[in-house]
């Protein structure tokens, strides 16, 4: 029996995370989403992911002297960047960079365990980096160095406005990275895992994460939901944008999900990240609209807000601009998809599914001058 869009489908067995959408629960490695979002840092979920168990303090220290030392990016790559900067979208240079990066890696297309474990680590320091440097260039800003004496999220935020962060927004942009970091064989992750499967190096499978996760029907949707908040534009017009939005039976961006059929966690604690960070920076009004769309929404759906909803007001109120939202998502991202890519090669089998074919049989051939 086939099942459109492959719902429902075990396509592998996977160590990294759960999903129990019937309860609206998220796992990485046992670890509930929650729990890790309260007292963990991105730097510890990544370790988690790639060894499967939280770190020791010196397993900490080493992991952190290994991100801070692979951050900065290759002179290729950086004077590729104002090439990318003035003639491509966020996600097509993260994905452009990514695959040149291949270039210039110190292990090459090495492919044992060991190298990708370190190319792994490379794509996470990196892409930061890559983001922020296409984001000054592409406003005539200059290129920020990173500061090892800042953490991934700190420094990201750093590299990204020129000056160190409130220690509260670096918080709050670690715990997001950490909601995004993971969540089982969605799109991206999956195409990943095809690409690696049949032998292809990290670098490959990693650009064509990328390029799934491009699509506003994937990671594009946080973009989207924060163009609907600056449509909606106050708390006052949410009620009738929505209610006219359905009545032309159009979508409501960051609601929904293919597998939660309750509340998502992670938008459980976004939302109260959200309203935490608009009430210290007495800019309310993102988190008032959100909240109304929500209300609304449900009234009239029955839906409840996923992931990307309450991120986006968030990350606006970070000072993240709409079209790097996805780009940010890819960073926390990274962490999970050369976590997959590795589990694949470990005890890979190539991913080759059937089809059911529907098309027309018992054709003839006819020759060309005959044919009507």
């Amino acid at each position: 029996m086939t099942e459109k869009g492959l719902e429902e489908v075990v396509a592998t067995t996977a160590r990294l995370s759960d999903v129990d959408g019937k309860n609206g629960r998220l796992s990485y490695c046992g670890y509930e989403i929650q729990d890790l979002a309260a007292n963990s840092t991105f730097e510890e979920v990544v370790y988690l992911l790639h060894n499967l168990k939280l770190p020791t303090e010196s397993e900490l220290e080493d992991l952190n002297a290994l991100l801070t030392r692979e951050r900065e990016v290759s002179r290729f790559l950086a004077a590729l960047m104002p090439t990318l900067a003035h003639h491509t979208s966020p996600m097509s240079m993260l994905r452009t960079s990514v695959s040149a990066a291949s270039a210039y890696d110190p292990d090459g297309w090495e492919n044992s365990a060991e190298a990708n474990a370190r190319k792994a680590i490379r794509l996470v320091a990196k892409t930061p980096t890559l983001i922020a440097m296409y984001q000054r260039q592409r406003t005539g800003q200059e290129a920020v160095h990173p500061n090892p004496k800042l953490r991934h999220a700190a420094n990201f935020l750093y590299m990204l406005f020129g000056e160190e962060p409130e220690q509260e927004d670096a918080q709050i942009l670690d715990t997001t990275l950490i909601l995004y970091a993971d969540h089982t064989m969605n799109a991206s992750t999956f195409a990943a895992r095809v690409i690696a499967s049949t032998l292809a190096d990290m670098f490959s499978a990693i650009t064509g994460a990328i390029a799934a996760l491009k699509g506003p029907l994937h990671g594009g949707a946080t973009e989207e939901a924060m163009k609907m908040l600056d449509e909606v534009g106050s708390p006052e017009r949410a009620e009738s944008y929505v209610k006219e939005r359905l009545a032309r039976k159009e979508r409501i961006m960051g609601f929904g999900h293919r597998v939660y059929k309750t509340f998502d966690p992670r938008a459980r604690v976004l939302r109260t990240l959200s309203q935490r960070i608009g009430a210290r920076k007495g800019d309310t009004r993102w988190f008032e609209i959100s909240a109304e769309i929500e209300r609304v929404v449900a009234e009239e759906k029955g839906l409840q807000p996923n992931v990307d909803f309450y991120a986006a007001s968030v990350y606006r109120l970070l000072g993240i601009p709409t079209d790097l939202m996805t780009p940010v998502f890819a960073l926390a991202r990274m962490a999970g998809w050369t976590a997959h890519v590795r589990e694949q090669y470990s005890d890979n089998r190539l991913i080759r599914p059937e089809s059911e074919y529907i098309g027309p049989r018992n054709q003839v051939w006819v020759p060309i001058h005959e044919r009507s």
